[in-house]
C-alpha cells in the first residue's frame, strides 16, 4: 500500500489494517521508515524500543489472520510522550537519571496497550515538562515541522510534531499549562485536554516517580490528527464512560461564545486574523456567533491560577532552590517601591513558595469562578478563544525569566503571556479541545480552544468534529510527507 497511508488519520489506518489490507508490521515499519528519514530534521522521536514492538505487531497479525479477537486499536503504531512511563522506556521527562528506572506502564498508556496498539517509541519534552519549548540537554531540540527554525511547542512538542508528519497517527499527551494545546496549535493538529480527573495521572512524571495522588490542574489526553480520533482514544484511557463514536454537533444548533478580545491578553494580529476568518466560516455554516468579553474576571482568574500552578511547580523544584526562594519571600514588603516587572517576578516567588492558606484562599476563587461558569455556559455550548498570543516562535534557549515573544507588528511581550489564555480552562478544570483555525500569512498553523463546561468532554468534541468535517480538517505540512 502506498505510504500515503500514514498520514491518513488513525480511524482510517485502522480501516485498513481490520481490511487486511495492510499488516501492523507494515504499517509500522512503514512508520519506522519515515521516523528514520525526518528524525535528523525533526527530532521528535527520541527513544525507541524496536524489538518489542515488531513482535507485537506480528502476533496481532497471526491473530488477525486467524480471526482472533483483537482490540479496537489492534495493529496501530504509537508513539508515547515521554513523561508517560512505558514499560520498558521509563518517563525520563528530559533528565538522564530518570530514565534508567524499572517501570509499568503508565494507567493511560496501558489503556490504549489493551486495545492492541503497537507502542513503539517515546517523543521529546523539555525538563520536567515545564516549557512552552521542547528541548533539553539529554536530547536535544524538536522543530517545527513548518518550519524547523521554529519551535514545535511543549511539552507535547515531540508530540504534536511526529503527529504532523505522519511517524505517528496518535499520541497520549498531557497538559498543565497549555502542554497539549500549544504544541497542537504551533503543528496544526487536534488535541482534547479532558476536564480534571477523568484520565488517571498515575504513572505520569513530574510528580515523582511512583507517586500515587493526581495532581490539581495537570491531565492526561489524546493527540491526533482528526477530532473523531480523539473520540477514540479518549474512550480507551478515561476512567469514565466516554463514546467511542458519537455524531457530530449540528453547526446550526450551536451557539459560541467568541473570546478573542482582552486587555491584558496580549494577541498577535497575525493570530486575530485567522481567527476571525475562522469565526466567519462558523458563521457561514450556520453557528450562531457572538463576540464575549472574559467570562470571569481575568485579574482574579490570573492570580489563582499563578499560586495553583506555582504551588505544583514549586513543589519539583531542588530543595536549595525552594529554601531559597523561602527566603526571598521576606522582602515582600518592598513590593510597592518595586517596577512592574520586579513585582511580576515577586509574586513568582511568592506563588512557588505558597503557603497552605494561600493556596486555600486561591483555590477558593478559582472555584467560585467555575461557579460563575455554569451560568456563562447555559448560553453557549462552547466558548472559542485562542490557544496563544503568537504562532509558533523561532528557537529560544535564554533563560526563562529574560525570554520576550516578537509580534507581527514590532512589539514584545513577556514569555509568561503563553499562559493567559489557556488559564481559564486549566485553572477551573474544564476540557478544551483545539482544532487546527487557519495559517497566518507566513504560512505557520493557528489552532483555536473550543472550551467547555466542567463534564462536558463530549459537548467540545463534537463541536470539534463538525468543524473537521464540516470546515476545516488536518493539513499536512510539506516537509517529507
Amino acid at each position: 500500500m502506498a505510504e500515503d497511508i500514514l498520514i491518513q488519520d488513525a480511524t482510517s489506518q485502522l480501516a485498513a489494517l481490520q481490511s487486511k489490507r495492510i499488516s501492523a508490521e507494515e504499517l509500522l515499519k512503514l512508520a519506522l521508515g519515515r521516523q528514520e528519514r525526518l528524525h535528523k530534521r525533526l527530532n521528535a522521536v527520541i527513544k525507541a524500543d524496536l524489538t518489542h514492538a515488531l513482535e507485537r505487531a506480528r502476533s496481532i497479525d497471526d491473530t488477525r489472520v486467524k480471526d482472533g479477537p483483537l482490540g479496537p486499536l489492534a495493529g496501530l503504531p504509537m508513539t508515547i510522550k515521554d513523561t508517560l512511563d512505558v514499560q520498558g522506556m521509563p518517563a525520563s521527562a528530559g533528565l538522564d537519571r530518570l530514565r534508567h528506572r524499572f517501570c509499568e506502564d503508565a494507567n493511560a498508556v496501558n489503556g490504549a496497550r489493551r486495545a492492541g496498539a503497537v507502542i513503539w517509541g517515546k517523543t521529546n519534552v523539555p525538563v520536567l515538562a515545564g516549557d512552552w519549548q521542547s528541548y533539553n540537554d539529554l536530547y536535544g531540540t524538536t522543530n517545527n515541522p513548518w518550519d524547523p527554525e521554529r519551535t514545535s511547542g511543549g511539552s507535547s512538542g515531540g508530540a504534536a510534531a511526529a503527529l504532523a508528519v505522519g511517524i505517528t497517527p496518535l499520541e497520549i499527551g498531557s497538559d498543565i499549562g497549555g502542554s497539549l494545546r500549544v504544541p497542537a496549535s504551533f503543528c496544526g493538529v487536534f488535541s482534547h485536554k479532558p476536564t480534571w480527573g477523568l484520565v488517571s495521572q498515575i504513572g505520569h512524571v513530574p510528580p515523582h516517580p511512583g507517586a500515587h495522588a493526581e495532581r490539581d490542574l495537570n491531565v492526561i489526553g489524546p493527540m491526533a490528527r482528526s477530532a473523531r480520533d480523539l473520540r477514540l482514544l479518549l474512550s480507551l484511557i478515561a476512567d469514565g464512560p466516554v463514546a467511542a463514536r458519537a455524531p457530530a454537533a449540528d453547526l446550526t444548533k450551536t451557539k459560541i461564545g467568541v473570546w478573542i478580545e482582552e486587555e491584558g491578553f496580549p494577541l498577535d494580529g497575525e493570530i486575530r486574523t485567522v481567527l476571525e476568518a475562522f469565526v466567519t466560516q462558523l458563521a457561514e455554516a450556520g453557528a450562531e456567533i457572538e463576540l464575549i468579553s472574559s467570562p470571569v474576571p481575568t485579574d482574579q482568574l490570573m492570580a489563582s491560577y499563578q499560586v495553583l500552578l506555582g504551588a505544583i511547580v514549586g513543589s519539583d523544584m531542588p530543595e536549595a532552590q525552594r529554601k531559597q526562594m523561602a527566603a526571598m519571600r521576606g522582602v515582600s514588603k518592598l513590593a510597592v517601591t518595586l517596577g512592574a516587572d520586579e513585582r511580576s517576578a515577586l509574586a513568582q516567588v511568592r506563588a512557588y513558595t505558597a503557603t497552605h492558606a494561600e493556596w486555600l484562599e486561591a483555590n477558593e476563587v478559582r472555584c467560585r469562578l467555575r461557579d460563575d461558569l455554569k451560568t456563562v455556559f447555559s448560553k453557549y455550548d462552547v466558548i472559542l478563544a485562542p490557544v496563544s498570543p503568537t504562532a509558533a516562535f523561532p528557537h529560544n534557549h535564554k533563560a526563562f525569566n529574560g525570554r520576550k515573544l516578537s509580534l507581527a507588528d514590532g512589539r514584545t511581550i513577556p514569555y509568561g503571556s503563553m499562559l493567559n489564555w489557556i488559564s481559564l480552562a486549566t485553572a477551573c478544570h474544564l476540557p478544551v479541545t483545539t482544532v487546527p483555525a487557519g495559517h497566518t500569512a507566513s504560512g505557520l498553523p493557528v489552532g483555536a480552544q473550543l472550551i467547555g463546561p466542567q463534564g462536558g468532554d463530549a459537548k467540545t468534541l463534537a463541536v470539534a468534529q463538525a468543524i473537521d468535517e464540516n470546515i476545516r480538517g488536518f493539513v499536512a505540512p510539506t516537509i517529507g510527507v
